[in-house]
């Protein structure tokens, strides 16, 4: 894959996009705090560039065989495995996540992948023979035409196969506008999509800011976007989509914030559960949209669980994420860093207990790293802001209530309603939580309930905007359009005109 780019360019139409610079920004080693690269920010022509190219691209590719978009998908898939370390390898330069979770993103977006070859079986419909009057029906699934996915920094790999595979599979040519924090794993994809036959201008990227997402959201041509963030940014793309004036409104996936609580009954494996808060609020130092970011300690157990989290999280190896011993690395830049450090401190003030304080911390040989220790509050209360809001970093917070009663109203109150787990011992516990809990994805024993891709992802209330959640079957939807036909022949067809409702006859 060679050394990585310092200057990281669009890609449109198959190629690497020979700007005159214009805007760009700095691209960081979070675990040195040096600059790595540059990114070009994209302009209001180098918008209309990429979807024109995209939409030139469009016809050719909707008309090619589902099997022929899948064996150019098959291509791809064996290019991410030979090459699974070098992109997991750029993960870890720009965002600054562990190696070995870096690796485990790669292969958590190589499954979709996997799931969208299967693209000839996923678009097979349903056919009718004969329903009344020498009549058949069937359905189609027919492409969008161009589409687009806007991505977070935290997962530059994986949340871009959640839309770009389905997409592709389905006819449709896609725009990928990363988060300019690490823009060098898209133009990877780029590149073993056009090694794996993709023809030019089915995949592009447009590296950017705000002026690339509202370019986007504003073009007639474009007519489905995915994205996956913050809530605000979530709720403008929703609205700019249901905005969109014209004969094709703009077609919207919106994921946005999360705060997952994980909740730890009396007769949970106590052990268990503090391995699953450790590894589920401090992996990839909490920048995961799955992240659990609030214990619930119900009852007697509350002291226990406290106890049992104080050492592991002080004990936590934080390094550099290329380190073999690393639990943790650096959180993305310094600007999201000191974002962190106020969350913290504002903690403190409305009168959390701050049990292990990560700040201040300082790594050997990393002094100017964005590295932040784990971080545990006590006593914490819904009224806080800790608690209210999404803090994206290694700050898991306690909660304490009396009983399960509790626990769902504290839960369903919440204005997200993203991942929620459950530990516990007892069945029927668990069959009540998964029905009253008012949250897209449910774990019972399992931490982080990413569903596999051929099932679907999404949250609930504000974490999720729009109707379709994202990959499996629900992508498979998302990405095309619903067509019913029915026909008969001559033959078939009686004379005179009918003035009644046709039933079956």
């Amino acid at each position: 894959m060679g050394t990585p780019i310092l200057k990281l360019e669009h890609y449109i139409n198959g190629r690497l996009a020979d700007t005159d610079g214009g805007r760009q920004q700095e691209v960081f080693n979070p675990a040195t705090g040096e600059v790595s690269g540059h990114v070009v920010l994209a302009s209001n022509d180098d918008v209309q560039a990429v979807v024109a190219a995209a939409k030139r691209a469009s016809p050719a590719w909707a008309e090619t065989a589902p099997l022929k978009r899948s064996r150019i998908l098959f291509k791809f898939k064996a290019l991410i495995e030979k090459y699974h370390d070098d992109l997991a390898a750029a993960i870890t330069r720009e965002h600054g996540k562990i190696f070995s979770d870096a690796k485990g993103e790669v292969t958590r977006g190589l499954e979709v992948v996997e799931f969208a070859c299967g693209v000839p079986q996923l678009l097979k419909t349903q056919f009718s023979d004969n329903i009344g009057g020498g009549i058949d029906n069937w359905n189609l699934r027919q492409p969008l035409g161009v589409t687009a996915g806007i991505t977070p920094f935290n997962f530059p790999f994986m949340v871009p196969m959640w839309m770009a595979p389905v997409a592709l599979a389905t006819g449709n040519t896609f725009i990928l506008k990363p988060s300019e924090r690490d823009p060098s794993p898209s133009l990877m994809v780029a590149d073993l999509l056009h090694q794996a036959g993709l023809p030019d201008g089915v995949f592009n990227v447009l590296q950017g800011d705000k002026l690339a997402v509202d370019g986007l959201l504003a073009h007639p041509d474009v007519k489905a976007i995915s994205f996956v963030g913050s809530t605000p940014i979530a709720e403008h793309i929703y609205s700019s989509g249901t905005q969109r004036k014209g004969a094709y409104p703009l077609r919207v996936q919106a994921l946005g914030g999360a705060k997952n609580h994980l909740v730890v009954m009396p007769d949970a494996n106590l052990e268990q559960a503090v391995d699953a808060l450790i590894g589920a609020a401090y992996g990839s130092a909490g920048e995961r949209c799955m992240a659990i970011s609030v214990a619930v300690a119900v009852g007697s157990i509350a002291d226990k669980l406290v106890d049992a989290l104080i050492p592991r999280v002080k004990s936590l190896k934080v390094r550099n994420g290329m380190d073999a011993d690393a639990e943790m690395g650096p959180v993305v830049s310094a600007v999201h860093k000191a974002k962190i450090e106020g969350y913290i401190d504002a903690g403190v003030k409305a009168g959390a207990k701050l049990l292990v304080d990560g700040r201040n911390l300082v790594v050997d040989g990393h002094s100017k790293g964005f590295f932040i220790g784990g971080c545990l509050f006590d006593r914490v209360t819904p009224e806080m802001t800790i608690y209210q809001e999404e803090i994206f970093g290694p700050v898991l917070c306690v909660v304490r209530v009396p009983d399960f009663t509790a626990a769902l109203d504290l839960i369903n109150g919440h204005e997200f309603g993203n991942g929620v787990a459950l530990f516990t011992s007892d069945g029927n516990t668990a069959r009540e939580f998964s029905r009253r809990i008012e949250v897209g994805m449910v774990g019972i024993n399992v931490p982080i309930p990413v569903p596999m891709a051929w099932h679907s992802f999404g949250g609930w209330k504000r974490s999720m905007f729009g109707d379709t959640h994202a990959y499996g079957e629900e992508g498979i939807k998302f990405y095309t359009r619903y067509k019913s036909i029915m026909q008969r022949w001559p033959e078939s067809i009686a004379k005179g005109a009918e003035f009644t409702m046709p039933t079956t006859k």
